[in-house]
């Protein structure tokens, strides 16, 4: 039972290895089980482009081919995590920010209320999370600032808030504090994003 279930790995292996080149670039020991999760990506639904570039990624830094496979196996999951957040007609981009998003801290749940909240694509609202938590923000104060704005600001007031919040961070405001006050402001209609964008006019605010 052992060899066939090894057999139909590598057959798959083998096939999708066959359809995707690239795959030759890794090690002989991340191929098969890289070309494995990218089969089942498939099948699934999932988008397979960013599994791909995750394993080459992983293969040029040098990454031992057990910390690819696993790097790869993560990213499935998340992608799978944030389709069930999102919806299972969610385009790939989308999926990717939600993966990001999820890395980042956000839970499945802001994913799903951003999708209740906001028609438009939610590229943009997805990474304007990530981003702000990689500045330091906390998850949920992140999430709940970009929850405020999301189902009433376009994409570039989304962009705008997020360098609002960053020069706010850089100007001395704590990252929690900086969130929530331009989300705060910018709801309320007291800083106007993109003049303050223009005129650099963004000013620390109390936590």
């Amino acid at each position: 039972m052992k060899l066939a279930a090894l057999f139909v790995a590598l057959t798959l292996a083998t096939r999708v290895a066959a359809q995707e080149p690239r795959l030759e670039r890794l090690d002989s020991a991340a191929r098969a089980p890289v070309a494995a999760l990218i089969d089942s990506a498939r099948v699934t639904g999932l988008p397979a482009e960013p599994l791909i570039q995750r394993a080459l990624e992983g293969t040029t830094k040098g990454a031992p081919a057990g910390r690819v496979v696993a790097a790869v196996r993560r990213l499935a999951a998340d992608l799978g995590r944030a389709r069930e957040a999102l919806g299972l007609s969610t385009a790939p981009l989308e999926l990717e920010a939600g993966a990001a998003a999820l890395r980042a801290g956000a839970s499945p749940a802001v994913l799903t209320q951003l999708r209740r909240a906001r028609h438009q694509p939610l590229m943009v609202p997805l990474a304007v999370l990530a981003d702000l938590v990689a500045s330091g923000v906390p998850p949920d104060s992140a999430a709940a600032a970009v929850l405020v704005l999301a189902g009433s600001v376009r994409d570039a007031d989304l962009v705008e808030f997020r360098r609002a919040v960053e020069r706010d961070i850089a100007l001395g405001a704590s990252p929690a504090g900086a969130a929530t006050g331009v989300a705060r402001d910018a709801a309320l209609g007291v800083t106007d994003l993109n003049s303050s964008a223009r005129t650099g006019s963004a000013r620390p605010r109390r936590p």
